[in-house]
Parts: structure tokens; sequence; C-alpha cells
């Protein structure tokens, strides 16, 4: 996974905040530590209203209320928070030709992960579904003009993915207009930048297999989002079968890829998170799909070889550039 290495060729202080959220550790880091109590309430505050309106595990949250005011054909009224999530996990559809699909909730209930993933890991009982493909991301119609979001019967979204990269790049750029300082904000693997970055970027340690404290690179990310996605970390026991959280839209069962992880830089941590998670579903044909949108990236392997794309750095400590032009938008 992607993660700040905070003393890799550090120069001046910087303000350090941890803690966690929905079961993933979240780094915060701002180049004033005068800043960081400020920066770590306002990113606290981001992060509930983030959770209010998409968790899936909340019976009061607004996906939950959307899910049970559905009608076939009957548009449902939503905030501007919830229609900018739905928005962005469609746009994520769209880009990837339905290889991340919000509509994946079902299927996800199906593996037992239902609840928080705390409660998950140790293993749920059950059996491993037949395949089925899930409703699919046109059975979603957002109304943006009246605020309404029209769902199929039986759709029930999954908004985790893109709103957690959603709830970075938003934190991590209000933090910086609002305290005027660099900031990096990372929750489980996914990051990113805003404001005046220190000199060759921000350090971040890239690991082989997610959830891996040891990292056997570190790049600079001087601007945009970095992700890494993989199947080593959100993983569990479904009666005996091991089972993980990213799903292939084609059968509704957790996606079988060659790899172990993928890490993704994008000019924002949406893209970069829609690309790696798009990447470890797609499989062998992910490596032509990131050289074609011009996405660096870094994909391990179940063997531990790597394939580096698209300018990713070589095994040393460099920067790599996340600008506005490195983007799904091909």
């Amino acid at each position: 996974m992607s993660r700040p290495d905070i003393g890799a060729g550090r120069t001046a202080p910087l303000g350090i905040h941890r803690s966690t959220v929905w079961s993933t550790r979240v780094d915060l880091v701002v180049t004033d530590p005068h800043r960081v109590v400020a920066a770590a309430d306002q990113l606290r505050d981001i992060l509930a209203r983030v959770d209010a309106v998409a968790s899936r595990f909340r019976t009061d949250s607004e996906v939950n209320t959307l899910h049970r005011s559905a009608r076939s054909g009957t548009p449902v009224p939503v905030s501007a928070d919830l229609l900018e999530a739905v928005t962005i996990a469609l746009r994520a559809a769209r880009l990837t030709g339905g290889v991340v699909d919000p509509t994946v909730g079902r299927a996800m209930c199906r593996l037992g992960f239902d609840r928080d993933f705390a409660s998950v890991r140790g293993g749920v009982a059950g059996h491993l579904p037949e395949p089925h493909p899930v409703p699919g991301w046109r059975s979603v119609d957002v109304d943006v003009e009246h605020s309404t979001v029209t769902l199929d019967p039986g759709v029930v979204l999954d908004l985790g993915a893109t709103a957690k990269a959603w709830a970075v790049d938003r934190a991590a750029s209000s933090i910086a207009a609002r305290l005027h300082c660099g900031v990096l904000v990372s929750i489980g693997g996914d990051l990113a930048v805003g404001g005046p970055v220190p000199g060759g970027g921000f350090a971040v340690g890239i690991a082989d297999v997610c959830g891996d404290p040891d990292a056997p690179q570190t790049v600079g990310l001087e601007s945009g989002g970095l992700a890494t996605s993989g199947v080593g970390q959100r993983h569990w026991s479904l009666g005996g079968t091991p089972v993980h959280h990213l799903i292939d839209p084609a059968t509704g069962r957790p996606a079988v890829s060659p790899w172990r992880t993928v890490s993704v830089a994008a000019g924002s941590c949406v893209d970069a998170n829609t690309a790696s998670t798009a990447a470890v579903i797609m499989g062998e044909r992910a490596v032509g799909w990131l050289e074609d949108r011009g996405l660096p990236s870094r994909l391990v392997r179940l063997d531990g070889t790597t394939v580096l794309v698209a300018g990713w750095p070589e095994e040393t400590p460099r920067s790599v550039r996340s600008t506005p032009q490195a983007s799904l938008a091909r």
C-alpha cells in the first residue's frame, strides 16, 4: 500500500497527526506544525460528513435512506453531497467501462461484507454465491438539475472506494486553502496533497503487499493523488473460502487477478483510486490501459515481479509527478 514515509529526506519540521477511521489508518501531514491541530479538526469534520452521507454500514446514512426510498422509476431528492458522491462513482464506472461499478453493494453483502470491516476480518459464515453480474451502473440515474437519484429495483450502492478517495481530495484541498500550508492526507493507501509541498514532494512509501509496513520504494508526491489497491488487506473467510473486497461486476465475485497490488498516480485521488482498482480487476490488460492514459503506475505480480508504466520511477527514491493531464478522461 502507499503511506507517508515521514522520515525520508525531511529537512524541515512537519506537523503529523495519526488516527483511524473506517477500520483503516489515517495520516495527516502539514508543512506548518503549528497548524496540525486545526488541520486535524477540519479533517475530522470532513470525514464525519462523508460517513453520514455515504456509509453502507450506517442505517441512518443518506445512501441507505436513498435505498429505502427508492422505487422503480421514481426520482429521490438527495443532498448536494450525496449527489456529488454518486456522480463521482458513476463517472468512475463510465471511464473504466463498468469495471469499477457502484452497484456491487448487494454482491458485497452476499460475501458477508455487510458491516464494518472490523467485524468481518475474523471470518463470517456462509458460502460463495453462484456467479451473477451486478445490476450495472446504468441502472442508476442522476439528475443534477433537480438534485435527484433514481435507482432500479434491488440496486444497492457501494460508494466506499470512490467516496474515500473523494474525502481525501476534499480534505487536502480544503485544509490547504483554509490554513495556507502544504498538506498530505492519507486514508488506507489513498493519498492526496494540497498547497505548497516540500522540495521533491511529500515522501510516500510504496509496499508490495497491502498492509505490509515495509516499503521497498519511496517516491515523492508533488501534486494530485496516489492510490494503491490490492487483495492483501481487506480479505476475510466466507465459510472457509478466502474472499476479498474487489468485486468483478461481471460475476459479482471477488476478482481473480495476477496483481498483488497496483499503485497509480493521477491528477486526483479519485482518479488514482479508480485506476488502481480497475487495474486489479482488469488483470493483464491493465498495463496497456494505464499506459494509454499516461497514468504513472507500479503493478506487482503475485510472484513479486513488478511492471512500471508511464514514467513511474525505477526502484530508487524519485518524484512521481501527477499532473492534471494524468487523468482517466481520455
